[in-house]
Order: structure tokens, then C-alpha cells, then sequence
């Protein structure tokens, strides 16, 4: 009977530490299942934010590209006009040079690279953001 008695207290403490060794595992899971659901909330508010900044950033292009093709702007380029006659170049001022433009044949590969700017920098962004609220935590 004393056999029986002890065997059993064995079993039972078994089954505790069993049961203790579970709800750890469980407590872990649910701290773990916590921290991937705040860390895929944080994702999904980079994805998104990005995602509406890039959007803005090349809906703004398309109308700026649109405005200059219908002539409300104009695509100015930093650049100095240089006089071929001596005397204008003495004189520091060409007579018929107005603002420098960009050139018609260019400007679809200006708005190209525009576009290619916005991206990149929503990207880099969005990278440091990743790095900063998912990485580093």
C-alpha cells in the first residue's frame, strides 16, 4: 500500500511540473504571439503610410507632368545662357536669350526620373522605418 502511496505522490508531482512546464510554454507563446501581432501592425503602418506617400508623390508628378504639357508651367533648367557675339559677351548680356528650358524631346525622361525619385526615397524611407520600429525592437 505504502508502494501504491508513493508511486502515486510521484505521478502527481510529475503531472505538476508538467503542468508548470506548460503554462510557461503557454505564458512565452503569448508574450511571442503579442510582439508578432504589434510587430505586423507596425509593418502594415509602414506599408500603408509609404504606400500613401508615394502615391501623393506621383500624383503630383503626373499633374505637374500634365500642367507643362499644356503649357500652365514651365520646366526650367539652372543654366547660363553664353553670348557667341564678342560684343555681347563684353557687354555681359545676349540680346535675344530668354530663360533656359528644359527641351521637349526631355522631359519625358525628366518625369521618368521623377518618378524613379519618388519611389527610391519612399523606399528608403520605408527601409528605415522597418529597421527603426521592427528591427531594432
Amino acid at each position: 500500500m505504502c508502494l501504491l502511496f508513493d508511486r502515486l505522490m510521484d505521478e502527481r508531482n510529475d503531472a505538476r511540473q508538467a503542468l508548470a512546464t506548460a503554462q510557461t510554454e503557454v505564458t512565452g507563446l503569448r508574450e511571442a504571439a503579442r510582439i508578432s501581432g504589434e510587430m505586423l501592425a507596425d509593418r502594415e503602418d509602414i506599408d500603408r503610410t509609404r504606400t500613401e506617400a508615394l502615391s501623393h508623390a506621383l500624383f503630383e508628378n503626373s499633374e505637374l507632368q500634365r500642367d507643362v504639357a499644356a503649357g500652365r508651367q514651365r520646366l526650367r533648367v539652372n543654366a547660363v545662357c553664353r553670348a557667341t557675339d564678342p560684343e555681347q559677351a563684353r557687354t555681359g548680356r545676349v540680346a535675344d536669350a530668354g530663360t533656359a528650358e528644359l527641351a521637349t524631346d526631355a522631359r519625358p525622361d525628366y518625369f521618368t526620373l521623377r518618378d524613379q525619385l519618388a519611389l527610391s526615397k519612399e523606399m528608403i524611407l520605408g527601409l528605415q522605418d522597418h529597421v527603426r520600429r521592427i528591427c531594432l525592437r
